[in-house]
């Protein structure tokens, strides 16, 4: 390989490593998307959470909102090299509550879906305050099964 064409590759790589650090921070600093459901008996707040596993996960409910941290980590490729790394590793979330909701903190469930959607149901009643959530993960199979018995 001749020097034009190595240093070519060399500043192509920098450049691109650059770029992913920019676009991985840009993913970090932006809030999770999520959508706010209610029925008669609880609030279910929906989040992306992309490439997480349930040990990635804390929820917690806080000042009228759940809110949600991922802390994900990339997997090591055999003979891979990383040339973009574009993909945050830490985000977070934040579904506010409507006002006057009343909820049961504590008998919030947190539920991760294989398609990579957090699904945080958080029951209704009188009171609340602060408190975290357990993370279960739930393949597809099993969250059909879950829809059949319902």
């Amino acid at each position: 390989m001749n020097r034009l064409t190595e240093a070519g590759r060399t500043m192509a790589d920098t450049v691109l490593k650059r770029v992913g650090r920019v676009a991985s921070r840009v993913q970090e600093a932006s809030r999770l998307p999520a959508d706010v459901l209610e029925d008669d008996d609880a609030y279910l707040a929906v989040f992306d959470a992309p490439g997480a596993t349930a040990s990635d996960v804390q929820v917690r409910y806080r000042r009228g909102a759940v809110e949600v941290r991922i802390d994900r980590f990339r997997e090591h490729h055999e003979g891979f090299e990383m040339r973009f790394p574009g993909r945050g590793m830490s985000l977070d979330g934040r579904a506010r509550l409507p006002g006057d909701a009343r909820i049961d903190p504590d008998a919030a469930t947190a539920t991760l879906r294989d398609n990579g959607t957090l699904e945080v149901r958080v029951p209704k009643r009188e009171g609340a305050e602060g408190t975290s959530v357990v993370v279960e993960e739930v393949g597809v199979e099993d969250a059909d099964a879950e829809t059949a018995e319902s």
